[in-house]
């Protein structure tokens, strides 16, 4: 994919999509779907402001991507997300056929990619999109550390 500058760079889109959803007061997870160099949807979190637990920012950028692209599967595009994504946000992104995942940090406690259940490890997933991992960990974790520094 062409960058033309960091304005377009999907994981910088993720990370503007984060900060949005934590100004909402969400946990601040955000996510871009690109197709052919394109930023097809991107989201952030939304459980909070939907009243909806499954409305996490990857399963919220697949359902706006869908719509754009007029389809159930999204073969071909790649998905950028701030944090490892957790089992529901996994199996979904399988479930998509999404062909590659980029994600900032892990989530010992909470992952499904790199931790936890490794569920595209599993003998039972159907799809397992490339995956690469680390991008900007530290700039997510600082970010998810600084809001529930807030909370506690």
């Amino acid at each position: 994919m062409a960058i033309k500058n960091e304005k377009d760079d999907p994981m910088t889109r993720a990370f503007a999509q984060a900060r949005q959803a934590e100004a909402r007061g969400e946990v601040p997870i955000g996510a871009a779907l690109v197709l052919d160099g394109r930023i097809v949807a991107e989201a952030g979190n939304l459980t909070r402001a939907q009243n909806d637990c499954t409305a996490h920012a990857e399963m919220e950028v697949i359902r706006r991507a869908s719509k754009v692209l007029g389809q159930e599967r999204l073969t071909g595009c790649d998905l950028y997300v701030t944090l490892e994504p957790c089992p529901m946000c996994a199996a979904a992104i399988s479930f998509a056929r999404i062909r590659r995942l980029y994600f900032a940090a892990l989530d010992p406690k909470g992952g499904a990619v790199e931790s936890g259940v490794r569920l595209y490890n599993s003998p039972t997933c159907h799809h397992a999109p490339e995956v690469v991992s680390g991008l900007r960990a530290s700039e997510a974790e600082s970010l998810l550390q600084a809001f529930f520094a807030t909370k506690r």
